[in-house]
């Protein structure tokens, strides 16, 4: 009887905050946020200056070598001409350098500084509280780290860079062209300026076609993610077919959204190419007709074509760049909104230490609320004595989880307050917190790695030792022994190559290691076979001793064996007592016990209760059967 959590159909995007509603905005606000970007920036900047004015050295000389070279009053001048050429080489050579240069400066900056990021980020959504990370799809916080990470490094590494380079390229080209012809140049301007209105606007589709894209490979991630990780379910249930279409419809939408996106891609690049031949078949008519009259030479006019060639090169390649820099900016913003999501549980800079020894816990008024619907928890008050074993029992959906949750503090209260040995957890430290009050979760959850690394989670720097001892304090010994390979045993993604039951058993020794006070267990609802679930029972009897437990109660036996029991009902605490005055009471417990027993039609007689539950004793203490 798991916590119910809303399904989410479609990613929970949060609007884009007021300051990042423009591409020029939330470049701006990228470049707050990564300063190893904007480390050496000027130092990028001066090389690509460097490397844009070396081009320019080609069509300098072309016009020296034809005017003083080839046409000029002596006629050809060797000692002139192969000079020339040679200062020209060395000229390509520094250009070259000074790209080089540029390039490898950006790289280790834009590497530097997503590394940076690509943590930050991490750590923020890790900082979220519970609310924020039920209200969105898992895939879509992946996606934020990878994907949209992704089209930021091919931007920065080689986007950007061009950006620099044709920016300055561009700008001393046009510088040397008026020195030559400031009427060609006005033309050449005057020619290709329709082209940044229509770059304008399609810039504003393509950031709108690629903010949907964005989504939509989020979207694709979840379903993909969510279909791995349920294959047992899957093919148990012989779904293939439905979830198919799930994760078909998933690619689809991102297929659309990426040709949609891409169409103004392949409609930038034949515009750009239409200007710029424009641009050139002007200057070289107009050069040609009235060249002799603005004074130019035939060395200065085939010159001033190259440079109108030069300052049309970006533009050649101004489709995929463009395009390229629309992606990145939509990866932004998605990277930038999460980062603008509020961490709600604000650690206290010097937050108090909880005392040791096993823990009280007073709930005062508590009521919590997930970002959509309402209330989960309503005005919860109550007392659990230090070193007493509780029971949390109720329907699904009921707010226990939920409640056991807010012990562990991974979100704070609506309303009212959660008290640990008298201290207030939003008084309470971090580190304090972790190590005082440990969360046995319903499904084990493990890493991909060996049980030992798994319990070392525990208690960081523990060695083998100190597992082994946890195991042998547990009554674990003998089954840590039989596993494959002891400690080193690999447990599989999620925990996987063991069952659900083997899997809790691991998760147990991880809080033997430290010096818990308050423990706080959610039972596994899957069936476990005799072996492991006394190994279970004896596991979480030694677990508790000295300390406060609260145990999410899904098996009858733990409810009776609590010192105490909480029935929760609509997000309200609605009757606690123990075992035997709930049931002899009547109300919601005793409804839930006979369900339990089997009975669902409603309560039956007493002699009949009282014969199952000695029947239901009788088969936990019976031997239970080797372990094949």
């Amino acid at each position: 009887m798991s916590e119910a959590v809303l399904p989410v159909d479609e990613e929970a995007e949060l609007p884009p905050a007021p300051e990042l509603s423009g591409a020029m905005a939330v470049l701006r606000r990228a470049l707050r946020e990564t300063p190893e970007l904007r480390k050496g920036i000027g130092y990028t900047i001066a090389f690509a200056m460097v490397s844009g004015f070396g081009q320019l050295l080609v069509p300098i000389l072309i016009q020296q070598i034809l005017d003083k070279g080839f046409t000029g009053p002596n006629g050809f001048r060797p000692g002139f001409v192969f000079p020339a050429c040679a200062a020209g080489a060395v000229g390509v050579a520094g250009v070259y350098l000074a790209s080089r240069t540029s390039f490898a400066r950006m790289v280790r900056a834009s590497e530097n500084s997503l590394f940076s990021l690509r943590v930050r980020v991490f750590n923020h959504i890790h900082k979220l509280s519970l609310a924020e990370q039920t209200a969105r799809r898992k895939g879509a916080y992946v996606a934020r780290v990878t994907a949209d990470m992704d089209t930021l490094s091919q931007f920065m590494e080689w986007g950007a860079l061009h950006w620099i380079v044709s920016s300055a390229l561009m700008l001393t080209t046009v510088i040397v062209m008026l020195f030559y012809s400031w009427q060609l140049t006005l033309l050449t301007l005057f020619v290709v300026s329709p082209l940044i209105l229509v770059l304008r606007v399609m810039q504003r589709g393509m950031l709108r076609a690629y903010d949907q894209l964005r989504t939509r490979v989020s979207d694709t991630m979840s379903e993909v993610s969510e279909s791995l990780m349920g294959v047992a379910v899957v093919r148990a249930y012989g779904v293939e077919e439905h979830i198919d279409v799930r994760v078909k419809s998933a690619v689809d939408n991102q297929y659309q959204a990426q040709v949609h996106a891409n169409k103004f891609g392949a409609a930038i690049f034949p515009v750009s190419d239409v200007f710029g031949a424009l641009a050139v078949a002007a200057v070289l008519v107009i050069g040609a007709l009235y060249g002799r009259s603005m004074g130019l030479s035939l060395g200065q006019l085939v010159a001033f074509l190259f440079l109108v060639t030069l300052f049309l090169g970006p533009m050649a390649e101004i489709s995929e760049i463009f395009d390229q820099t629309q992606t990145a900016i939509a990866g932004w913003r998605k990277i930038l909104s999460v980062l603008d999501l509020p961490v709600e549980i604000n650690e206290p800079a010097s937050g108090t230490k909880l005392p040791a020894g096993a823990l009280p816990v007073r709930i005062i008024d508590l009521s919590f609320a997930y970002r959509e619907g309402g209330l989960v928890l309503r005005s919860v008050d109550l007392e659990i004595v230090a070193g007493s074993h509780i029971a949390v029992v109720g329907e699904t959906g009921s707010g226990k989880t939920t409640f056991a949750k807010m012990l562990c503090r991974l979100a704070d209260p609506t309303a009212g307050a959660v008290m640990v040995g008298g201290i207030d957890l939003r008084e309470v430290g971090a580190s304090s917190r972790r190590e005082a009050i440990r969360m046995i979760p319903q499904d084990g959850f493990l890493f991909d790695n060996t049980i030992g690394e798994n319990v070392r989670y525990g208690h960081e720097g523990a060695g083998d030792d100190q597992i082994n001892r946890a195991f042998a304090d547990l009554g674990l010994a003998a089954w840590i022994e039989s596993m494959p390979q002891g400690l080193d045993t690999q447990v599989g993604e999620r925990g996987e190559s063991l069952s659900v039951g083997e899997r809790q058993l691991v998760a147990l020794v991880r809080a033997q290691l430290g010096a818990a006070g308050l423990l706080i267990l959610d039972e596994a609802t899957s069936n476990v076979d005799p072996e492991t679930e006394r190994n279970l029972n004896e596991a979480m009897q030694r677990l508790s001793e000295g300390r406060t437990t609260i145990t999410i109660a899904h098996r009858l036996s733990t409810a009776e064996q609590a010192d105490w029991v909480l029935v929760f009902d609509g997000g309200r605490v609605v009757e606690r007592g123990t075992h035997e005055q709930l049931v002899a009471h009547g109300g919601v417990y005793a409804g839930l016990y006979d369900s339990w027993l089997g009975n669902t039609r409603g309560r039956r007689g007493s002699d009949e209760v009282d014969q199952d539950r000695a029947d239901l004793r009788e088969m936990e203490v019976s031997e239970p059967p080797a372990r094949s």
